[in-house]
């Protein structure tokens, strides 16, 4: 059976906890390989996350994995979380760049993932897994595909033990990526970021920030569905679904869902599945 992993943001309310509570105990019946849990833009949220890391351990059972970013941090901050996230268990990593927020100056001591996950190597050998992120429709800041592709193989060499994909709906952008990453010499898993469609404008807001294509076919028929919020779940979650089936048919190693702190849509994607 395909290994399936969930992702989650870091509450900062009461409600907001309640929800990822509630969201948690549900996703915890697929039996999920493990769930990460993100971080805000310039460590804005980095006391969330390890708090909400230590929760979905220990609350939930989770093997919960951390999103780690090298954006605004020194390397002692870095040290110190690193020492932070071993103590309490964390035996992954998911180690990125992290986009440069609005008005911040200073990037940090490390400037990309690379020297990010040779950092946590060099700090603690083997002991994290570390997934990296993908981007089969290149990096929304790259100016070039073939520079992204190198970018990423970097990330590799440098200690990487397999990835996660933004988002897509396009499942030939996956193979594609996959394809030419292996021919240069790329073989850890390229696990496929899923987004199951609940807020189709919410989604293009994110798609247009993130660099995710939306084909324009689903944009029209979620156009003409109009207010009708039941029709617009039923249809993304087919779509979804379909394109789950297909990565799945076609070798991908897992598939990595974007909850956004909410059950439902994934539940009828994974129900789809036959899960």
């Amino acid at each position: 059976m395909t290994a399936i992993s969930f992702e989650f943001y870091p509450p900062k309310t009461d409600d907001q906890r309640a929800q990822l509570d509630r969201t948690a105990a549900k996703l915890k019946a697929y039996d999920p390989q493990y769930v990460s849990c993100t971080f805000g833009a310039g460590g804005s949220t980095l006391s969330y996350t390890s708090e909400t890391v230590r929760h979905l351990k220990q609350h939930h059972g989770f093997d919960a994995a951390p999103h780690l970013s090298c954006v605004g941090g020194t390397r002692e901050e870095i040290r110190e979380l690193l020492k932070l996230y071993r103590a309490i268990g964390c035996r992954r990593i998911v180690a990125l760049r992290g986009d440069l927020p609005s008005g911040m100056g200073h990037p940090g001591d490390l400037r990309y993932a690379s020297e990010l996950i040779a950092f946590i190597r060099a700090e603690h050998g083997d002991h994290f897994h570390i997934e990296v992120g993908a981007y089969p429709e290149t990096h929304p800041q790259s100016d070039n595909a073939l520079r992204d592709l190198r970018y990423f193989k970097e990330k590799v060499e440098a200690g990487a033990d397999a990835a996660i994909t933004q988002y897509f709906f396009n499942a030939d952008a996956y193979f594609h990526f996959v394809d030419a990453v292996q021919k240069l010499g790329v073989q850890v898993p390229i696990v496929p970021g899923i987004m199951p469609i609940s807020n189709f404008s919410q989604l293009r807001r994110f798609s247009e920030q993130c660099g995710a294509e939306i084909p324009r076919w689903i944009g029209k028929k979620m156009q003409a569905y109009g207010d009708d919020a039941d029709a617009v779940r039923a249809f993304g979650a087919e779509v979804v679904a379909q394109l789950c089936q297909r990565l799945v048919d076609g070798g991908a190693p897992g598939l990595h869902f974007y909850t956004l702190n909410l059950a439902r849509p994934t539940q009828q994607v994974l129900k789809l599945l036959g899960r």
